[in-house]
């Protein structure tokens, strides 16, 4: 498997690669535009307008691991079909389509009633059930796919963009140098960030000292309690307890002046110290250097996430969290086991 997707990746880096100029210029740098005699290089690109690029890379990105995904089920597919002597359209036949069963008539008719026509149903009834039919194919091939990707050994190494993301003065669950630093922009009031926190602490439950959690501040505008809210969480962690009101504003949903000053105290922190802090805005200049960092990478939304720096974002679940920490585990191992090889 690793043999086939070599050359996938190594003609993408071309494809990207040969995009650009093959000029050389200041410091061996590639020049990309020239301004009145001034050369611009893509290191320039790169500073200067990096966060519109991210993006697009990241779609570019998308696309890529659908084709790759589509690339992976067909060679599976063929793998079967050559281990049994048989060819792909035969292996489906006898082992996908054979088992699909034709819709009733009554279900033909339920379906039709559905559809927004005024032909009558005699004269589509051979269309619709050719849909219908089409469709429980292409789920029964998926399952059966499903099922040969569960028993193949498929090391993915395609990985999303990448960006630099300063921690250093980020709250970070975990050991700060632990293998995979997973940073998350997040917004207290965005229900998508709500519904992943279960599966961001599952995963350093599961991984332990293997993986660590950094939090960046991103309220969006229309969300108009979230900058408040991740005020709060900052003066909180001025007294040591940021992931603690961190966790209760994402389970209580609470983010009135009152009921963030109300946490402060369920969570027994110094209640006059708190209110001071929230009430002068002692940590908005924290929660904007977040904001500016996030808006210069190009972010739009949340959660948006960086696992070595590596980007994804939109909504997620724990297997995609697991799968991203799961191959950049996998890259390190790599990485390790040649290190190995080369001092022998």
């Amino acid at each position: 498997m690793k043999a086939m997707l070599l050359p996938l990746l190594l003609g993408a880096s071309l494809l990207v690669t040969a995009s650009l100029p093959a000029q050389v210029g200041i410091n061996g740098l590639q020049v990309v535009a020239e301004v009145s005699g001034q050369g611009l290089t893509v290191n320039d690109l790169e500073q200067k307008e990096g966060g519109k690029l991210l993006q697009a890379r990241y779609q570019f990105y998308l696309n890529q691991r659908k084709a790759l995904d589509d690339l992976i089920d067909t060679q599976l597919l063929a793998n079967e079909a050559h281990k049994k002597h048989i060819t792909v359209d035969q292996l489906l036949d006898q082992e996908v389509y054979k088992q699909v069963k034709d819709p009733t008539e009554d279900q033909l008719q339920v379906y039709y009633e559905g559809l927004d026509t005024k032909q009558p149903y005699d004269e589509i009834r051979t269309q619709v059930l050719e849909h219908i039919r089409e469709l429980r194919r292409t789920k029964a091939r998926a399952s059966y796919v499903e099922t040969l990707r569960k028993q193949a050994d498929i090391s993915v190494l395609l990985m999303p963009p990448v960006a630099d993301v300063d921690v250093a003065h980020s709250y970070v669950r975990g050991q700060p140098d632990a293998q995979i630093m997973l940073i998350e922009f997040a917004d207290y009031e965005c229900p998508y960030c709500q519904k992943v926190t279960p599966a961001l602490q599952q995963l350093t439950k599961e991984y332990g000292a293997k993986v660590a959690v950094a939090f960046k501040d991103f309220p969006l505008p229309m969300h108009h309690r979230a900058q408040k809210a991740a005020e709060a969480a900052r003066c909180a962690g001025e007294q040591g307890k940021f992931w603690e009101y961190h966790d209760v504003l994402f389970y209580s949903l609470l983010f009135s002046v009152p009921d963030l000053k109300k946490h402060a105290r369920v969570l027994q922190l110094d209640a006059d110290r708190f209110d001071q802090c929230l009430d002068n805005g002692e940590m908005a200049a924290a929660v904007k250097k977040d904001v500016e960092e996030g808006t210069s990478l190009g972010l739009t939304g949340t959660p948006s996430f960086f696992v070595n720096g590596h980007f994804f974002s939109g909504v997620v679940d724990y297997s995609v969290l697991k799968q991203m920490v799961d191959q950049q585990l996998a890259v390190n191992q790599r990485e390790h086991n040649k290190a190995t090889l080369s001092k022998r």
